[in-house]
């Protein structure tokens, strides 16, 4: 019953955003860790890793081991994203002028908006929501389903830390190495998982196809979901964006004969909908199980 109670009040409450939200705790104690255990090292990024979870986990499990199953029904659902997900996303798709589309997306993707058009901002928030459909509501469940909400919980912490250290600049390359590391075999699984399911609640397609354009993307597992949400509602997303006042050239999704972000839009949430509900029950079935 934990995951009907953390779905429940995922369903009544949303995401509670703000500065007491366990996440943002967690998010100032890697901050004020990094302070002082930084180091332009491999070794030190795994040791400052190891350290900033490690404790906050120990507790987890602590609470875990004394508590029961409402302690564990707030803390899965505390690692769930799923409406404000949707949330975002839809304020973006509604939004009846460039500005405030672009206004909205900015909230939602690290990439320059001033540049982008209604369809980009669309296009990008698509990316976002089949991105996030898997790192914000299928991953968590998935590790719960394995390893109990602290699983979950570590989950959270490691996609946390990546969204804080695991980029490719002069500061990160070195010290964040491990981070990204460690959410990329985090993700690894629950990314195709994401990514069968989209397929399975949109257009019939050979994962062929979908496999192709994913194994173009940057990331092993962000692609995974963002071709397979192109390819089942016929929408083609990806291509250049801008970050930085840099053009980065990105592949295309989607099939040769797919409609623009903008024209798919209703098709890709109603289908993202589907998948997470299915993960959701399935989540629920094999938490009977195990």
């Amino acid at each position: 019953m934990t995951v009907v109670m953390a779905l429940t009040l995922e369903w009544l409450l949303g995401d509670p955003g703000s500065r007491w939200h366990p996440v943002a705790w967690f998010g100032r104690w890697a901050h004020w860790c990094e302070s002082w255990l930084y180091d332009d090292d491999r070794r030190a990024g795994m040791a400052a890793w190891l350290f900033v979870t490690g404790l906050p986990f120990a507790m987890i499990l602590l609470l875990h081991g004394l508590s029961g199953r409402l302690f564990d029904a707030l803390l899965l659902w505390l690692c769930i994203g799923w409406k404000s997900l949707f949330a975002h996303v839809k304020t973006v798709l509604e939004a009846q002028t460039l500005s405030g589309a672009q206004q909205a997306v900015s909230r939602i993707v690290s990439r320059d908006v001033d540049t982008m058009d209604m369809a980009d901002t669309r296009c990008a928030a698509l990316e976002s929501l089949a991105e996030n459909a898997s790192d914000a509501v299928l991953a968590p469940l998935f590790w719960f389903v394995l390893l109990g909400a602290p699983g979950a919980a570590l989950y959270r912490m490691i996609n946390t830390l990546d969204a804080m250290w695991g980029y490719r600049t002069k500061r990160y390359r070195r010290f964040g190495w491990w981070s990204a590391r460690a959410d990329d075999l985090a993700n690894w699984l629950p990314a195709r998982i994401t990514a069968r399911l989209l397929l399975w609640a949109g257009r019939d397609v050979g994962w062929q196809q979908v496999r192709a354009q994913a194994q173009t993307h940057a990331s092993p597992n962000a692609g995974w979901p963002e071709a397979a949400l192109a390819w089942s509602a016929g929408v083609r997303l990806g291509g250049p964006v801008v970050r930085g006042g840099i053009i980065e050239q990105r592949p295309w999704y989607g099939p040769s004969d797919a409609c623009r972000a903008d024209a798919g839009a209703v098709e890709a949430l109603k289908i993202v909908r589907h998948a997470l509900g299915a993960a959701a029950l399935l989540a629920f079935g094999m938490s009977l199980v195990f």
